[in-house]
């Protein structure tokens, strides 16, 4: 299939793995070079050069954050070690995280994540599992609204320790901008109010950062901008940490949590070579090229420019997000599985939110796109809603 110009513009930069798109010169180069040398080393062997990239990213996290576990590669895995993490320092078992939440494709990434489709075919709960409302403004659970609620879905916290944990919570694992769940930013009240109440049970907080990280929200983690005052324990990443799509993950704590031994936590290709040239070379692009400036004039010229659909539009709603990170729902899931169908004819690459269970329609491209080609965007979102209304 061709678009009328013949090109697409992916906005979904990938699986959001695509940080720098497809053919950023400076990270494939460093990669062929690397392939020349060797292309697996254990992490063991690259242990020394996992340090020399945490002392670079240390710069971008919070100042409390001083330790890493880089031997991961991907995002399932990283939140597995920071689960890990997070038992053996508190010596406690259960972890909280949240309706609509997504944490991975493994058993127990699966399991912690809230959504039961997920789960019904399968035997999966992770033990000790517990999961409470997301901070889901535009649906409520607790039929609030944010001027008026307290933060309510923060504050019950202490009710579903109380009464539906074990009594013997770890961590709370949560995403700062909730990805799959339907691009969910919730009120900047929200994180530090969250803090509190974890503070208050002694129980850490786990940030994972594996769609936010590496400057998709604007900064180059949630966790020091949109999501400052969650002020996490533990943040995990990957997905756009390969910059061109080279699969890399990591975990990164405060010094106190760097409890695990080597044996407790590996992968295979965890922090092999090519993984830490891709990281590398990303986190040294973003930092080079102004990566997240450019971020925030393009979120500009995106952010109102799905503001104008939605008053052109009917079906258009909820228009939201931050950076790159954005979204807009339209009244139904096959309407959102039509609509990408029919923008793919009008050269756009779109995903679907819930996994085509939700009404989101997730307008991510690459942390380079330029504003012109944000209006661009904007122009083929219209013309795709044309005839989307027009039922074609």
């Amino acid at each position: 299939m061709h678009t009328p110009s013949g090109t697409y513009i992916d906005c979904a930069s990938g699986t959001f793995n695509l940080s720098l798109g497809y053919s950023n010169r400076q990270v494939i180069d460093a990669l062929h070079a690397q392939l020349d040398r060797a292309s697996h080393l254990s992490s063991e062997l690259t242990r020394d050069t996992s340090a020399e990239i945490f002392a670079l990213l240390r710069e971008f996290l919070p100042s409390h954050i001083e330790a890493f576990w880089f031997r991961d590669i991907i995002g399932s895995t990283a939140n597995e070690c920071a689960v890990r993490i997070a038992q053996k320092a508190t010596g406690k078992s259960d972890v909280v995280s949240l309706f609509l939440s997504h944490h991975g494709q493994s058993a127990l990434a699966t399991g912690i994540s809230g959504n039961a489709f997920r789960q019904q075919s399968f035997s999966l709960p992770f033990a000790g599992s517990l999961k409470i409302p997301a901070p889901d403004c535009a649906h409520c659970f607790y039929g609030q609204t944010p001027d008026a609620c307290g933060m309510m879905c923060a504050r019950r916290l202490d009710d579903f320790v109380e009464y539906a944990s074990s009594g013997q919570v770890a961590a709370l694992l949560i995403e700062p901008v909730l990805g799959n769940g339907g691009n969910i930013v919730p009120p900047p009240e929200y994180y530090g109010v969250l803090r509190e109440v974890c503070d208050r049970h002694g129980i850490l907080i786990i940030a994972d950062e594996v769609q936010t990280g590496f400057g998709r929200t604007g900064t180059f983690f949630a966790s020091t901008g949109v999501a400052k005052d969650l002020k996490p324990d533990i943040i995990t990443f990957a997905k756009g940490a390969g910059g061109v799509g080279i699969p890399v993950a990591g975990v990164v704590m405060r010094r106190e949590l760097d409890v695990l031994e080597p044996w407790e936590h590996s992968t295979t290709s965890g922090a092999n070579p090519l993984a830490l040239v891709a990281m590398e070379e990303t986190l040294k692009y973003i930092r080079d090229h102004g990566v997240l400036d450019q971020v925030a004039a393009t979120s500009g010229v995106l952010r109102s420019g799905l503001r104008e659909l939605e008053d052109r539009f009917s079906c258009v709603s909820n228009p939201r997000g931050v950076g790159l990170m954005l979204a807009f729902d339209l009244p139904t899931s096959g309407d959102v599985a039509r609509f990408i169908g029919l923008a793919r004819q009008h050269g756009l690459m779109l995903r679907g939110s819930r996994y085509g269970f939700g009404t989101a329609v997730k307008v991510r491209p690459p942390l380079i796109t330029s504003e012109e080609e944000a209006r661009e965007i904007v122009d083929r979102l219209g013309s795709a809603l044309t005839h989307f209304e027009k039922g074609e």
